[in-house]
């Protein structure tokens, strides 16, 4: 794994861009305040206090609540799917091969899982809170999670894996993700993405063919 220990989460993925707009504003107040707290807890008063804006800018924008609750959820998904793949990619080194950039999601996440704001998955929690699979809110959080999963099947293929094994691929890494997010949210275990990588490497030298073969003291390198 690399010596990733001299950076926070926050060096690594960086910050949203400050919002310039009143609606701009309300989304990163909503993104926050959710994120924290979770969708119930947090009412529109509180966001617009939050933001520092009107009733009148809100209702501008939004019709309700629940509107909001989809925008902040889509524009976090637009943002940290960026971040975590230019965090990724710095840390799988040059070039980032698929195999690289699968195992450094891991050590990014261990940096997540030691920051002292980890407050869990937004789109975990999300989904948890409207269990509903046609609520516009689950449906958000859930389209973050299949273009996850569709990432990861894409760098198999890039890596050399045939279609038919870059899908089974594609979900036994992602159970892999989610299960390391279970053991960090719901156990309390700092350490669960350093417990969950020997099995992603396993998983990796099985499924890519630019990576079979390999030995127990280089499989490290990947």
């Amino acid at each position: 794994m690399p010596n990733t220990r001299t950076k926070s989460v926050t060096e690594l993925l960086g910050l949203p861009e400050p919002p310039k707009t009143g609606r701009e504003r309300l989304v990163a107040a909503a993104i926050e305040l959710f994120y924290r707290h979770g969708f119930g807890a947090v009412g529109i008063d509180q966001v617009i206090a939050t933001a520092g804006v009107t009733k009148t800018t809100f209702y501008k924008h939004f019709e309700s609540k629940d509107d909001l609750m989809v925008a902040a959820v889509q524009r976090r998904d637009a943002w940290e799917s960026q971040a975590w793949d230019r965090a990724v990619r710095k840390l799988a080194g040059d070039p980032p091969s698929p195999a690289r950039q699968l195992l450094a999601m891991f050590d990014v996440m261990d940096l997540w899982f030691n920051d002292p704001e980890f407050h869990g998955c937004m789109f975990m929690n999300t989904a948890a809170e409207f269990p509903n699979p046609h609520d516009p809110v689950h449906q958000a959080a859930a389209a973050h999670k299949r273009r996850m999963r569709d990432h990861f099947r894409d760098l198999a293929g890039a890596a050399g894996a045939e279609r038919a094994a870059a899908e089974t691929f594609a979900d036994c890494f992602t159970a892999l993700v989610e299960g390391a997010l279970i053991l960090r949210q719901t156990h309390g275990r700092n350490d669960a993405a350093r417990v969950v990588r020997p099995a992603v490497q396993q998983l990796i030298e099985t499924y890519l063919p630019s990576t079979q073969g390999r030995s127990e003291k280089t499989a490290h390198l990947l």
